[in-house]
């Protein structure tokens, strides 16, 4: 039976990784600045139009397109496209629980929006919005705190390795 051999210098159980004065391997960015500043701007914008379509699309139950219409689809693609933006803006100041309820309520009241004008009735479109609240707060609550965590022990060595030396 085979077993590993510590490594001369170091006490038996020591990791053999990088030192804490040594940086990280990150995996490489293959975008520049510019492609992320086109993707944080444009995908609200294009996801906004995707839902005034859609808004429209619904609200119109198969009959033709009007004036009316488009308008109503133009509206609700603003009012997305301001939320969004006014939501990304402020839930960077919140604590990680207020950010993923604040993100769960906007996408439940998304769809809820949505879900109303199908003409269906209000106790089935509050509950599929309440679903798809706390599913997105849920996932995003456990996403922050598993991100952020890790952030927080990252910082704490370097820290701990700057005192250290």
């Amino acid at each position: 039976m085979a077993h590993a051999v510590s490594t001369p210098g170091t006490p038996t159980g020591a990791r053999t990784g990088p030192g804490p004065g040594t940086p990280r391997r990150t995996t490489p960015d293959v975008l520049g600045k510019k492609t992320h500043l086109l993707v944080k701007w444009a995908m609200p914008v294009a996801a906004a139009l995707v839902y005034g379509y859609w808004v429209a699309s619904v609200r119109r139950h198969g009959g033709p397109i009007t004036t009316t219409n488009l308008l109503y689809g133009f509206m609700s693609m603003l009012a997305f496209a301001i939320l969004y933006f006014a939501i990304r803006a402020v839930g960077r100041r919140l604590p990680r629980e207020g950010h993923a309820a604040l993100w769960g309520a906007f996408a439940g009241s998304a769809l809820g929006f949505i879900y109303s004008g199908s003409g269906v009735a209000m106790f089935t479109c509050v509950l599929a919005s309440l679903l798809l609240a706390g599913a997105v707060t849920a996932a995003l609550v456990y996403h922050y705190y598993t991100r952020h965590d890790a952030q927080d022990a990252q910082e704490a060595r370097a820290a701990r390795a700057a005192r250290t030396t």
